[in-house]
């Protein structure tokens, strides 16, 4: 049976492609914040804590909710944590297009792991897919690379992310098995938050937002990208295969570019347009291979 054979399969792709649309627009938040790029991490995971905590405590009985997998749980904050403490400063020294490449460079490590955590069995066609989705990725970004110096740091800071991301990705696909998208997304935010609050403090130059719009900026970020698209993104990681799934998130760097073009005036040439075709093309090949 094919990843789209399934109505409630069909729902979690929906759900998945939903969920890279609305976390497109976290770097476009962070890089309208107020405060420093850590700090922006932080507020993100914190200010998302109550109404994921709340939408738990709806949605799972309290007898369910004291047999939650905490290890994976708490594995997917930390790699959370250093997702964010890694992305939010890569989106301020390269570009949004470049920083969200390469933290969904994920899919690379996530295959892996799925490979060797799960011994998911990968497809010929599915690596064909990949290839050419991570290809068509590259030519999104590709004119971005020839920058040195610090555009250079937050390449290196993106791939970090991709590495950090593909650890949460696996282990929200391990708890999936044993509690809802709610558990999953109320512990492992929670952990994120106590983890970065002493980096934040620490590595920030400006912790608070200096203005109202500066903290609807970080409550955007914390609802639209954190609450709506991770939860979707997590709900779709449950009922998918693993390696479908980061495959499908490179969606995001698409979207992604187009929203920095339209919001923040980021140039997109002929070059990082044909890159986003290819990614969609991948995408598909990737839904027909899993």
């Amino acid at each position: 049976m094919s990843v789209a054979d399934s109505p409630h399969k069909s729902l979690a792709i929906a759900a998945l492609l939903l969920g890279a649309a609305a976390i497109a627009f976290a770097p476009i938040f962070v890089r309208l914040s107020d405060t420093g790029p850590t700090a922006s991490a932080f507020w993100r995971v914190a200010l998302a804590t109550l109404p994921l905590w709340l939408w738990m405590r709806l949605t799972l009985r309290k007898e369910i909710a004291a047999r939650l997998p905490w290890k994976p749980l708490v594995i997917a904050g930390l790699c959370f944590a250093g997702d964010l403490g890694a992305w939010h400063v890569s989106i301020m020294y390269t570009s949004v297009a470049n920083s969200t490449l390469e933290a969904n460079f994920a899919p690379i490590f996530v295959t892996m792991g799925a490979w060797l955590l799960f011994r998911q069995r990968v497809s010929r066609l599915f690596l064909i897919a990949l290839a050419v989705t991570l290809g068509g990725a590259t030519l999104l970004v590709g004119p971005n690379f020839a920058l040195g110096g610090r555009a250079l740091l937050g390449d290196a800071l993106g791939v970090l992310t991709a590495v950090f991301y593909a650890g949460y990705m696996l282990a929200i696909k391990s708890a999936s098995e044993r509690t809802s998208t709610a558990g999953i997304m109320a512990v492992s935010t929670s952990v994120a938050a106590i983890v970065l609050l002493p980096y934040a403090l620490v590595t920030a130059d400006v912790f608070l937002p200096q203005s109202a719009s500066g903290w609807l900026v970080l409550i955007g970020l914390a609802l639209v990208a954190h609450v709506g698209g991770q939860s979707l993104i997590a709900y779709g990681f449950a009922h998918l295969p693993a390696s479908f799934s980061a495959v499908s998130l490179l969606l995001q760097p698409v979207l992604a570019a187009i929203y920095a073009w339209a919001l923040l005036g980021e140039a997109v040439g002929p070059v990082q347009l044909l890159g986003g075709v290819v990614v969609l093309a991948g995408i598909y090949l990737a839904k027909r291979g899993s």
